[in-house]
């Protein structure tokens, strides 16, 4: 049998990011021939990584990805917080993003379908499942968006707690105000809307608010119910949607009026034409 030397583990280890231990044993058993070795290792990481799928993940990552035509959001999630800041972990989440950013799926099930950019002998799932038995814990690629950029957007990118929280707006009649899309983005972060206007509301969400305010006015006098119920309706509006909310760093102002008076400097017509907010296990 070929010798086993240390150089030969030490590159096993640096091709596959498995243990020395591992690395070895995976080679004494191919008699020495690294790409044998490598082989058998995937099938095992393939093995360890399905005993693993049922573990919950609740821990993980989102990261963003931006190239001229797209922007790509992908959450990977794991069972730890120790794991979720392992670099290795952390490589995997870009390389994630990196490959959607090339090859700009339609789905997530068709994006871990693909051979992996950077060894095409595996897909992007079986180097999920490497990665698994790498760092010993279940790793589950949760969602993956991948927006097509409009000539006159800007897009603006807000991380919050390490990439636990991260926010994109895209703001419409300007390519070139990514700051005044961050900032709102940071803004979205932190009052967390849940539409962008009263249009973007379910008529049964705006129902059923009807329905509990009228609840409350029970015994008021008739010719002021309807101004009681229209006035906790329109508070609820300004509550959940983001044009409506006051603005987090100055509430004399809705989000929609700050907008307007930044497009009015730059002589624009700026408007928020949607927003994306993810935060890991939601």
């Amino acid at each position: 049998m070929k010798e086993i030397t240390p150089s030969m583990v030490k590159d096993l280890r640096e091709r596959t990011g498995i243990g020395m231990g591992k690395c070895k044993e995976a080679l004494v058993l191919a008699e020495g021939d690294i790409e044998k070795a490598i082989d058998n290792l995937r099938k095992a990481g393939m093995a360890a990584g399905l005993k693993k799928e049922g573990r919950e993940t609740k821990e993980g990552l989102i990261l963003t990805g931006s190239a001229k035509d797209v922007l790509v959001l992908v959450e990977a999630n794991v069972e730890t917080d120790f794991v979720a800041q392992n670099d290795r972990f952390k490589q995997f989440c870009q390389d994630v993003v990196d490959q959607a950013l090339e090859t700009k799926p339609t789905s997530l099930e068709e994006l871990m379908k693909q051979p992996y950019s950077k060894d095409l002998s595996i897909t992007l799932d079986q180097y999920r499942n490497l990665v698994i038995q790498t760092l010993g814990e279940n790793i589950q690629v949760r969602k993956c968006d991948v927006v097509s950029k409009h000539p006159n957007s800007s897009y603006g990118i807000y991380s919050h707690m390490g990439g636990k929280l991260v926010v994109v707006v895209e703001v419409e009649g300007s390519s070139d105000q990514e700051q005044i899309a961050k900032e709102i983005g940071m803004h979205v972060a932190a009052e967390n809307p849940e539409y962008l206007n009263r249009e973007q509301i379910p008529p049964q969400v705006l129902a059923r608010e009807e329905e509990i305010a009228k609840s409350q006015v029970q015994g008021k006098p008739e010719n002021i119910v309807d101004k009681i119920v229209t006035g906790k309706i329109n508070a609820f509006v300004d509550q959940v949607c983001l044009n409506s909310q006051k603005y987090v760093k100055d509430s004399s102002v809705t989000v929609q009026q700050f907008l307007e008076a930044e497009g009015k400097k730059l002589g624009k017509d700026l408007k928020i034409k949607c927003f994306w907010r993810w935060k890991v296990g939601q």
